[in-house]
């Protein structure tokens, strides 16, 4: 009995023996499935990474730049060349490129746009000191363009800021050399003028890579309603001054013809009237001399010649009187003579009467 006992204890060990073999060989093949799974995704991944590469080496190895643009190539930092409007080709992953617009931009000095498109004065930036110490709120509209792509990427941090800056400050400088009169209303072109030039001329020094295509004057007017209403009326009595002074030299042009040709006649009347009375004088004294010759020969006899003459020229013109010395009883002889004339007139009109009636008869 105990020999049997042995014998089974043998056999158990043994089928214990051969199932953790069997159990042994089987986990050695899973082992082996999952180390070549794992490589085989390992390659896969391999393959689909280098795909990417070559995709985007591909894609980086070229660039398209539009008529709006320029672009910068760099190669480890180095500027390397700049170009136009295109299709390019460039070193992937080494060379980089840039786009810098080149179009015109425009931007407000002195003011800022609100969401309403109204333009607001900025205080800090819009009041202006002129050369008469009085305030002035002017506004500009700038219009400015990029010169130079590398200066503009590499010179400065923002160039943008800079170039506002740069106008604020001509703007200062050149209107406070003008008095608040001018600078609303006559110098306003010759503001622009200077300002632009001196921007260009700052421009130039900093090399920010950014150049002023225009700067022009949007408004200007004082800084407080009283003022303003005050500049108004100035402007007002300058507008009617100068509609005043047109017209004066309107009508100057209209009247000074006329007077022109009325002095012309007065002058040619005058000098018609010296040559007149010169030539009387001339023909007096020659007169007198004929009589200062008779009066040297004759002289009675020309006196008594030049009394009556004189005579002859006053009798006519004097006022007779009659009268018997006394004052209370003068007789004009006119009254006379008026009597005379009356009485010939009627003497006169019953003669023609009486005439008209025998005709009739």
């Amino acid at each position: 009995m105990s020999k049997s006992k042995k014998d089974d204890d043998i056999i158990d060990v043994e089928y214990v023996e051969a199932d953790d073999d069997k159990s042994k060989n089987k986990g050695d093949s899973k082992g082996d499935g999952a180390k070549k799974k794992l490589k085989k995704s390992f390659t896969i991944a391999k393959i689909v990474i280098a795909a990417i590469i070559i995709l985007i080496a591909v894609f980086d190895s070229y660039y398209y730049v539009n008529e709006q643009e320029n672009a910068v190539v760099t190669m480890f930092g180095k500027v390397v060349t700049t170009n136009t409007a295109g299709l390019y080709f460039k070193i992937p992953f080494i060379q980089k490129v840039q786009k810098v617009d080149v179009t015109t931009h425009g931007t407000g000095v002195g003011y800022t746009i609100a969401n309403d498109g109204q333009n607001i004065t900025d205080s800090m930036d819009g009041v202006m000191i002129t050369s008469d110490f009085n305030l002035l709120n002017i506004d500009f509209y700038l219009e400015y363009k990029v010169s130079d792509p590398v200066a503009y990427l590499y010179n400065s941090n923002d160039p943008e800021e800079i170039l506002k800056d740069i106008a604020l400050s001509s703007i200062r400088s050149v209107v406070g050399n003008y008095t608040v009169d001018e600078a609303m209303t006559t110098a306003k072109s010759q503001i622009q003028s200077d300002v632009k030039e001196e921007m260009m001329r700052e421009l130039e020094e900093k090399n920010i890579g950014l150049q002023v295509i225009n700067i022009t004057v949007q408004d200007s007017e004082p800084p407080t309603d009283e003022i303003i209403a005050a500049f108004k009326s100035v402007e007002t009595a300058k507008q009617g001054a100068d509609t005043a002074k047109n017209n004066a030299l309107q009508y100057q042009n209209k009247e000074l013809p006329n007077a022109t040709a009325e002095a012309d006649r007065i002058r040619k009347d005058a000098e018609a009237t010296k040559a007149t009375r010169i030539a009387e004088a001339e023909g007096q004294v020659a007169r007198l001399d004929k009589i200062y010759e008779q009066y040297k020969l004759y002289p009675l006899i020309t006196k008594k010649r030049m009394f009556y003459e004189t005579m002859e020229d006053v009798l006519p013109s004097l006022k007779i009187i009659i009268t018997d010395g006394k004052t209370e009883e003068v007789y004009p002889i006119e009254s006379f003579a008026d009597i005379n004339t009356t009485t010939n007139n009627n003497y006169t009109t019953e003669k023609e009467e009486t005439s008209d009636e025998g005709t009739e008869n």
